[in-house]
């Protein structure tokens, strides 16, 4: 699998370079922002690792442009831990924050998670977490082998969940989809939803091991315990 990093740090490419290359990635970089979406647009890479304080385009402009063409998912991997920052690159497009200085068995985790919503889409669109299966075929949901009832806005909720599995979904991106650009600012429906979610897929509702919330910025859909606590 083809990893783009974009960032101006040389010693830290170089690092990354090894390490994903241990992992079996193949790694392209570029040290600005320009030279990222040039450099995109030649090798086509499945994942995007982008630092928002570039030289020539910044982070966000980088994930505007790339956005403008490809589903690519793009990881933030940057020094900025305001939420503000955040909010920006997720809202741009970006799938996934990760804030400097990170754990590489982390980042790992999360390219393994975003590996994963690559293979949901491009191939059976079934996903499952513990005893529960989603298939967003049919729009059927299990556990256990039963059958579980979802209302239409519960469905809706999941299927854009696991429809970007172990990436951070944030609430305006959900409110937007559910309920319109005018409700983008009401989180109380969406928090209940979420509440209804858990009581009929986690094993323990008050402690979700699968539907997290991202304090501040959104949801997460894990699907596999593993990588939850790697």
């Amino acid at each position: 699998m083809k990893v783009l990093i974009a960032d101006d740090d040389p010693q830290l490419v170089r690092a990354l370079r090894i390490t994903l290359a241990a992992h079996g990635y193949e790694v392209v970089a570029a040290p600005d922002g320009a030279a990222a979406v040039a450099l995109a647009a030649k090798e086509h890479p499945e994942i995007v690792m982008v630092d928002l304080g570039m030289p020539r385009l910044d982070g966000v402009q980088v994930i505007e442009a790339l956005r403008g063409w490809t589903t690519a998912p793009i990881i933030v991997v940057s020094g900025r831990t305001g939420s503000a920052d955040k909010v920006e690159a997720l809202d741009a497009g970006a799938d996934d924050y990760v804030t400097k200085p990170f754990q590489i068995d982390e980042l790992l985790a999360r390219l393994r998670a975003l590996s994963r919503r690559l293979g949901a889409a491009s191939g059976t669109p079934v996903v499952t977490f513990g005893d529960v299966v989603v298939d967003l075929s049919t729009k059927t949901v299990t556990r256990g082998g039963e059958r579980v009832h979802l209302t239409p806005t519960e469905w809706r909720i999941l299927e854009f969940l696991a429809r970007n599995p172990g990436s951070l979904v944030t609430r305006q991106a959900l409110l937007k989809d559910i309920w319109g650009t005018e409700q983008v600012a009401d989180t109380g429906y969406l928090r209940l939803y979420i509440s209804q979610l858990r009581k009929k897929l986690e094993v323990d509702p008050g402690r979700p091991a699968h539907l997290l919330t991202e304090s501040g910025m959104g949801y997460r859909l894990l699907i596999d315990t593993p990588d939850a606590a790697a």
